[in-house]
């Protein structure tokens, strides 16, 4: 159900390490407990993140939502097209609903967070 190619944190991002760049989004369990997503806040490119900081946040038709880093480093890339059409986490969270991409500064931190059948126990245990 969850992407293997990827790793998870507890608060419901995802990190998928393509060529030492981190490209963050949120799950698909997350995009559906937060419903529709009608605008993201994304931090400014450049910005230096710590691992589960906030880094954003996530509106929806029900609630406003932290958006937490998975890892460090800093941001070279957002997803411009969330501006106009934010309910791409929505439809596609793992690929066209992407977030953000960081430079990892430290890449032991992926040693952190949860794989893809960790996530969807802690799912379960905590639903």
């Amino acid at each position: 159900m969850y992407p293997e190619n990827v790793k998870y944190t507890k608060e419901h991002e995802w990190v998928r390490v393509e060529n030492g760049t981190a490209v963050v989004g949120i799950t698909d369990y997350a995009q559906e407990q937060l419903g529709d997503v009608v605008y993201v806040e994304l931090p400014d490119m450049g910005a230096e993140l710590a691992q589960f900081s906030t880094c954003g946040t996530i509106e929806s038709v029900k609630t406003v939502s932290d958006l937490y880093a998975p890892v460090s480093g800093e941001v070279v890339k957002i997803n411009e097209e969330l501006d106009e059409n934010p309910e791409l986490i929505n439809d596609d969270p793992y690929g066209a609903g992407w977030i953000l991409e960081v430079t990892l500064s430290n890449p032991d931190e992926l040693g952190q967070l949860l794989s893809a059948g960790e996530y969807e126990a802690f799912i379960k245990e905590n639903a």
